[in-house]
């Protein structure tokens, strides 16, 4: 039963009306939210919707939706379109679908443009850290691993939609690419059922769809060393952002921070920010960009970031100072 409030005065309930005529108004419109764990991590849908049964049928298309790319991108499931590339891309060209070869050409875009600090090749090195076990490579291991991080291995045939690792050991992970990637589906999704208002969220990346009836949306952004803090709020509307931080997925040893954003020129951590957020247009610009200024640290990072048309960043340094692009310091 949704709640009553004085966000959903457009349903103009009448405050003498029976009990059961405003149950009735209530379900038939008003702020709509559900959570799902779907990809490994915390899918989030709020809407509004002026019919219940609509807005809860556009939430459930939504949570299709991440499934399906769940099912197509999965590094673990043995039978996604991602696991037959990294089986056999290194021995034949795969073809792909549309969907895939689309993301792999926006990777390389993105790549390129920063010069090899976003990299879905990382994965080489990547896999073979387990935070929950505090376990990662000895040298003998990251240095044999980097051999095969290097985007420019991955060959990409836009005639024939096929992909093809040109050295052995090659593996490629979307990740949170993927999750950018959903987060923009979603939005399509929702907009062509109506929704006007909405915020879906997929782990560190968000999309907000219009306002907040009248307001923005208010997006904290978390303190990193505080799990309930936040550090910053930014109020928007119809924005994409994407949050990297080094808290996410992580153990200490000897004081060292081991966290899962990996510069791919090193196979290591990088240890001079603590957390980036970029706000764009869409989840795929914001989710790389997220990964790119981690890497490249505050001075390069804001470099590349103030070049961009429609971009702006966050960064949480290492020593807890916030540091912003200077979109976001402009008059309004």
């Amino acid at each position: 039963m949704l709640e009553l409030s004085r966000e959903n005065i457009s349903c103009n309930i009448d405050h003498n009306i029976d009990h059961n005529n405003a149950l009735k108004l209530a379900e038939s419109c008003g702020w709509i939210k559900r959570e799902e764990s779907i990809m490994g991590t915390a899918i989030s849908v709020e809407l509004w919707s002026d019919n219940q049964i609509a807005g809860n049928a556009a939430i459930d298309a939504v949570m299709d939706e991440m499934h399906r790319i769940d099912r197509l991108m999965s590094p673990h499931k043995a039978d996604s379109e991602l696991s037959i590339i990294n089986r056999n891309a290194a021995s034949r060209p795969v073809s792909v679908s549309s969907e895939m070869f689309h993301l792999l050409a926006r990777a390389a875009h993105f790549s390129q443009l920063s010069d090899g600090a976003f990299d879905i090749t990382y994965a080489a090195v990547g896999r073979l850290f387990d935070y929950r076990l505090h376990t990662r490579p000895n040298a003998t291991e990251l240095a044999k691993a980097r051999l095969a991080v290097g985007y420019r291995y991955v060959q990409l045939d836009a005639e024939n939609h096929t992909v093809q690792f040109s050295r052995p050991d090659v593996c490629i992970d979307l990740g949170g690419f993927a999750k950018g990637h959903a987060v923009d589906n979603a939005t399509k999704i929702l907009r062509a059922l109506g929704i006007a208002h909405a915020n879906v969220s997929a782990g560190g990346d968000s999309r907000v769809i219009g306002d907040r009836r009248g307001r923005p949306w208010m997006i904290g952004v978390r303190d990193p060393r505080t799990a309930s803090g936040v550090i910053a709020v930014l109020p928007l509307e119809d924005t994409s952002i994407s949050t990297s931080g080094d808290y996410e997925r992580y153990f200490i040893e000897d004081g060292t921070r081991f966290h899962h954003l990996i510069d791919p020129a090193t196979g290591r951590s990088p240890n001079t920010v603590r957390s980036v957020t970029i706000l764009a247009e869409d989840g795929l610009t914001t989710e790389a960009f997220s990964k790119i200024v981690f890497v490249l640290g505050i001075a390069k990072g804001m470099q590349l970031i103030e070049s961009q048309q429609g971009i702006d960043a966050v960064v949480v340094d290492t020593d807890g100072v916030l540091h912003y692009s200077t979109g976001l310091l402009a008059p309004q």
